[in-house]
């Protein structure tokens, strides 16, 4: 699970669904509404280094897409049934990437 802040999450699925509708997979959003959280494949941590985000490795078992989402306090964003399982890892680098510097133009403008 890569985790990252919500306004960088948010354009990270905005970016996502606009290219190819369906290259972002599950999304998860905290309780506070703070974080958002994209599903990743297995071994994605390990080569993971986006700066402001973290990657949490799992061992893979006990995700099964059902509409409770897997981690307490937290709902779908997107959920099972309306995405793919898991977002490519590098299609999310690109994305979060992006967000980034429309969120430090969109800052600098102010």
């Amino acid at each position: 699970m890569v985790t990252v802040p919500a306004r960088q999450g948010l354009e990270a699925v905005d970016i996502l669904r606009r290219g190819a509708g369906d290259a972002v997979g599950l999304v998860l959003h905290d309780g506070g509404g703070d974080t958002l959280g994209f599903l990743v494949p297995p071994g994605t941590a390990a080569a993971w280094d986006v700066p402001g985000s973290t990657c949490t490795e799992t061992d893979g078992r006990g995700l099964r897409p059902s509409p409770e989402p897997p981690v307490e306090g937290s709902d779908w964003l997107l959920p099972p049934g309306d995405a793919d399982l898991a977002t490519d890892p590098a299609v999310l680098r690109a994305a979060l990437g992006e967000a980034r510097r429309l969120i430090e133009a969109a800052d600098s403008c102010r």
